[in-house]
């Protein structure tokens, strides 16, 4: 019987870190769990991913009641995964905003997807009963929408694929500051096992054309100076790229998915093995660097069974 997946014996509870990016902007982080923006308007609040169930949805609401008393009417969401986005009832907006393509991706595998992080991260998934269901927008668009929070004008971007093929970006130009989701992480692991390897260095590039002030990235502590901003995206790109290059080398061989797990250890160990989540991560990241290296532009869908499968196939 093969191994549990790492993120299985994860059940520590993280420490929650609320730290301001911009003037009436915040980033709720913890310890490499995912983490949430707070976009404070004129009149009301836009959160931008919603956790993954009502409980932990509250830990960030109580972070916002910390800091205004004022209605939270929208909540973004940077992409489909379970983990971003089942906590959403909890907030009561009025207005839930994803990209189209990502939901076209809750339609094609939003419940595969659930199932599938659901046995992945038992922790995150602590009073999943209180979720009412798969999270449904209701307002999306394709390349680019803005919201107007009063005066505060948020601009909200699909720049290209990358972590999935539906990510958008989320900036604030009153501050400069850019919400990424994961896109951009900082100390901790890039989940890729639904991501595009070859555009991902494309679409840093594009929000690395903002010159930001700061980020809210998906994972990680926030990133606040063109400094800190610019080294975590060029980390992003270096572990996005690290694990694509040796699972491509031996698919271009004809190598086994074996071979191209122990070659993107050899190469992303040394450099990234203390990251958050980097053991969970590592066998979806390398069994999509070796599928799209063979050609499968389109992620397959993850589901609890074939997670085994391939589980299974990498312990040998």
């Amino acid at each position: 019987m093969a191994k549990a997946f790492a993120s299985q014996g994860d059940m520590t509870e993280k420490q929650i870190s609320f730290t301001e990016v911009g003037e009436g902007l915040y980033a709720f982080t913890a310890e490499g769990d995912p983490n949430s923006g707070v976009i404070i308007g004129d009149e009301s609040v836009m959160i931008v991913e919603a956790q993954a169930t009502p409980r932990l949805a509250n830990k960030v609401i109580e972070c916002v009641r910390s800091v205004t008393d004022k209605p939270i009417s929208h909540v973004v969401l940077t992409h489909y995964h379970a983990v971003r986005v089942l906590g959403a009832s909890a907030f009561g907006a009025q207005q839930i905003i994803m990209g189209e393509k990502a939901r076209g991706m809750v339609v094609e595998r939003g419940q595969e997807d659930w199932d599938s992080e659901f046995q992945r991260f038992p922790r995150l998934f602590e009073s999943h009963e209180s979720i009412p269901g798969l999270t449904w927008p209701t307002t999306t668009f394709n390349d680019r929408m803005t919201v107007h929070l009063g005066n505060r004008r948020i601009d909200l971007m699909h720049l290209g694929r990358a972590h999935t093929a539906g990510d958008i970006v989320i900036h604030v130009p009153d501050q400069n500051v850019m919400f990424t989701g994961d896109i951009v992480e900082y100390h901790s692991a890039c989940y890729c096992g639904d991501g595009h390897f070859k555009d991902w260095g494309n679409t840093l590039d594009a929000i690395k054309a903002f010159d930001v002030d700061a980020i809210a990235p998906g994972r990680g502590d926030a990133l606040v100076g063109k400094e800190m901003v610019g080294k975590a995206i060029e980390n992003t790109r270096d572990f996005v790229a690290s694990t694509y290059r040796p699972a491509a080398a031996v698919a271009a061989r004809g190598g086994s998915l074996k071979e191209a797990w122990d070659a993107v250890r050899a190469e992303c160990d040394p450099k990234f093995k203390d990251y958050a989540i980097y053991e969970h991560c590592l066998p979806f990241n390398v069994a999509r660097a070796y599928d799209e290296a063979r050609g499968i532009d389109t992620p397959r869908i993850w589901t609890a069974q074939r997670d085994m499968e391939m589980w299974e196939q990498l312990q040998g």
